[in-house]
């Protein structure tokens, strides 16, 4: 990939730090619903938007166009421990469990409030901890 401009790079951190607050938006909006399925679903894109505008910051690169969390930190050269690993590798899931009839049922039957809440606080707090890296 071609290294970006600063003035590219800067626009495109800015579009995926503005995708991400946006989503958090919605991610509150779908919990306050009781959607948790969505709602985590959402919780991805959080994560998935904030660690792409980082390799684009890091990288000086376009981000790639996948949506593995863990991967993604990796790209962005993020140092995070293996706990951290497992929780990105486990949200990941959020964005296959919704798109597929099979998993999407045993999902939405798996997410209840308890559920949920042991993820959303997590979120975000990750996605708060990412924005200090962003700027």
């Amino acid at each position: 990939m071609a290294i970006l401009t600063t003035a590219k790079q800067k626009q495109l951190i800015e579009y995926w730090r503005l995708n991400a607050k946006r989503k958090a938006t919605v991610m509150e909006a779908l919990y306050g619903s009781k959607k948790y399925a969505d709602a985590l679903f959402f919780g991805h894109l959080v994560l998935e938007c904030t660690l792409k505008g980082l390799v684009v910051k890091r990288t000086k690169e376009h981000a790639l166009k996948i949506h593995n969390l863990v991967r993604l930190a990796e790209i962005a050269r993020l140092e995070i421990s293996l706990e951290e690993k497992k929780f990105l590798a486990q949200v990941n899931e959020f964005n296959m469990a919704t798109r597929y009839p099979d998993e999407k049922f045993l999902f939405y039957k798996q997410c209840n409030k308890k559920f949920t809440d042991s993820f959303i606080p997590h979120i975000k707090q990750l996605y708060k901890n990412l924005c200090l890296l962003l700027t």
